[in-house]
């Protein structure tokens, strides 16, 4: 229950006080440094650099401690302080078949150039609560191997090879590539203005959707032709030298949804495609978003568009967590104006109510009624 609040500055650096004391929980306690958030909360670093849109693990484990590990107040932690950095650029496109994979996945093919990696997964694991891990467990050594030299060429590269599916999607040479972190998303907005809002997009949105394409709402029948995790080259084309510079290295999850046939009087059916990519190990948040990604290609691929996930308005305008956020915890912030509007209204309305069915309850009202 709300009431007024006395003091004003006192009251918020109070407040303040009292927040900086709840993060720190009971002093007794060690407390956490970055490097164990960042080695040891992996999955959510890396779920806060994606949608933070910001490549940084160290500031995504000092958001996370500092939102007392609420992802979403850590997301936007990161995202006002990209705000803030100055832009140098856009680098090269990476080249994801080049990636150095620590874990690589096919449903569509059991034998692929280059091979199935299972790397590190909760797939295989029971589910089960584990207490040794409560009491300093130190785990086994991995089994190690000499890196493979073998290529590991995408699925959807195979595929395509024999015209088994559709070409990727391009934009015109030379075309400029839209940038949500600068302008502000316009309708119809086209894939690459898509991809940019899913891959910032909250994850829990982007797996109800995508889920609600699979029961149905929505032209989807999909299978996963490739997810892959690891290492990729990042490359500044520098004017001054004339040649692309390496700046190092990032790790990235990609997902290549393989869909449904199309095909027309002049086209020979094909699969078609989706496309889910995002910053660490993201597998979930990646095939979702693979999978709302071929629904909002309803209107390029000529499909009728009746189900949510095909609503690119819909979609988009509220898969953005932090905006969603602001809109719903607005309302913790004083409306007393507006509800003491409301409430006077209602009385009024009530009151006319009142007065209306106690002219019609009285005895002539009755008995004319009656007759």
């Amino acid at each position: 229950m709300y009431v007024a609040v006395k003091g004003g500055e006192r009251a918020i650096e109070n407040a303040h006080r009292l927040l900086a004391n709840a993060r720190r929980g009971d002093q007794s306690v060690p407390e956490l440094s970055l490097d164990q958030i960042s080695e040891q909360l992996g999955l959510a670093v890396d779920r806060v650099m994606s949608e933070g849109s910001l490549y940084d693990r160290e500031l995504a484990a000092l958001a996370i401690k500092q939102a007392r590990g609420d992802l979403i107040e850590a997301i936007f932690l990161v995202r006002a302080f990209r705000a803030t950095l100055p832009r140098f650029g856009a680098s090269q496109p990476v080249d994801t078949g080049a990636m150095r994979v620590q874990r690589r996945v096919s449903s569509t093919f059991k034998d692929i150039p280059g091979g199935q990696i299972l790397g590190p997964t909760f797939d295989y694991t029971h589910r089960l609560l584990d207490p040794s891990l409560a009491e300093g467990f130190v785990p086994e050594a991995p089994a190690v191997a000499e890196a493979s030299t073998a290529p590991t060429p995408r699925v959807t590269d195979i595929l395509g090879r024999d015209g088994l599916i559709e070409t990727s999607p391009r934009a015109e040479e030379g075309a400029s590539v839209g940038d949500l972190t600068r302008e502000p998303l316009n309708f119809p907005a086209e894939r690459d203005l898509r991809l940019q809002n899913l891959a910032r997009g909250d994850e829990g949105f982007l797996l109800a959707m995508g889920y609600s394409t699979q029961r149905g709402y929505g032209r989807n029948h999909p299978f996963a032709g490739e997810i892959r995790f690891g290492e990729v080259e990042v490359e500044f084309a520098a004017e001054d030298v004339g040649f692309a510079v390496p700046l190092g290295s990032i790790e990235l999850t990609e997902c290549q949804m393989v869909n449904q046939f199309k095909g027309s009087a002049t086209e020979a059916p094909c699969f078609t495609r989706g496309y889910g990519l995002a910053f660490g190990q993201s597998e979930r948040k990646t095939m979702s978003m693979a999978l709302v990604d071929r629904a909002l290609r309803a209107r390029e691929l000529g499909e009728e568009a009746l189900a949510p996930a095909q609503d690119e308005e819909f979609v988009l305008s509220h898969s953005d967590n932090v905006q969603a956020t602001g809109f719903v915890e607005h309302l913790k912030l004083p409306h007393y104006v507006d509800f003491q509007s409301e409430l006077g209204l209602l009385r009024k309305l009530r009151k006319e109510f009142a007065e209306s069915s106690s002219e019609t309850n009285t005895p002539d009202a009755m008995k004319e009624a009656a007759e």
